[in-house]
């Protein structure tokens, strides 16, 4: 919809876009970076491929800026499905485990978000891009190995849940850089002994970044083709 920054190609700008699903981090910066001719172009936080919203790109002199944006407070919507588990904790591996819900309550899953919420340990999954050994964690589990993983430090300043729809749930999430939203469906699930995946994802806001203001890729390609002149 809207470009933060009107600069030269040197100064940089500051690209706010609406990740599409399946699509990668990776994929839509190097979209952005051969259709619209740029040389020198970074993303400000991974975005699984089943998630969507919120991806911050900057180009040229902009991408000193990268970590300050990737340090940003984030928030998150999403659905949560309890009853059964997935390896990867969300629809990107096959069914493994089916758990019984009927004992599962509003007050215990209250309960269970509210031990999820503040300053908590939480171990990162095993199909994510934490790098053990030079390589990336996902790499790893495709290939079926057994891994130890360490737990990490992050901060959930609020965590609210909506039951209606039982068992899925519909959550809102805001919290520090770091945190993984796959382990809070994960530890949801075990806390109410019972399973969780996630079956939806979606970057609203990073810092005072929002998903409102962002661009659909193709939009943004074409606008700024246009604009260079370029053919479409």
């Amino acid at each position: 919809m809207t470009e933060i920054s009107q600069t030269s190609p040197d100064e940089g700008e500051i690209i706010l876009l609406n990740k599409p699903l399946t699509w990668t981090s990776f994929d839509a910066v190097n979209k952005i970076k051969k259709s619209c001719k740029i040389k020198k172009i970074g993303h400000a936080g991974t975005l699984d491929p089943l998630a969507t919203g919120l991806l911050i790109l900057c180009t040229g002199k902009k991408t000193k800026e990268i970590d300050s944006y990737q340090g940003a407070e984030k928030e998150y919507v999403g659905k949560l499905v309890l009853g059964k588990t997935t390896p990867s904790i969300d629809l990107e591996t096959a069914f493994d485990v089916e758990y019984p819900v009927d004992h599962i309550t509003h007050e215990t899953l209250l309960e269970a978000v509210k031990q999820l919420t503040g300053t908590i340990e939480q171990y990162p999954p095993i199909y994510s891009a934490v790098k053990m050994g030079g390589e990336r964690l996902y790499k790893k589990a495709r290939r079926g190995e057994t891994v130890e993983i360490k737990p990490r430090t992050v901060t959930v300043s609020e965590f609210e849940v909506d039951n209606t729809h039982f068992p899925e749930v519909s959550f809102r999430i805001v919290c520090s850089k770091g945190t993984y939203i796959r382990s809070l469906v994960r530890d949801v699930g075990m806390l109410l002994n019972s399973g969780a995946y996630m079956s939806e994802l979606c970057r609203t806001r990073i810092g005072n970044f929002w998903l409102k203001d962002a661009n659909e890729i193709e939009e943004y390609v074409a606008r700024k083709r246009a604009e260079q002149g370029l053919q479409s």
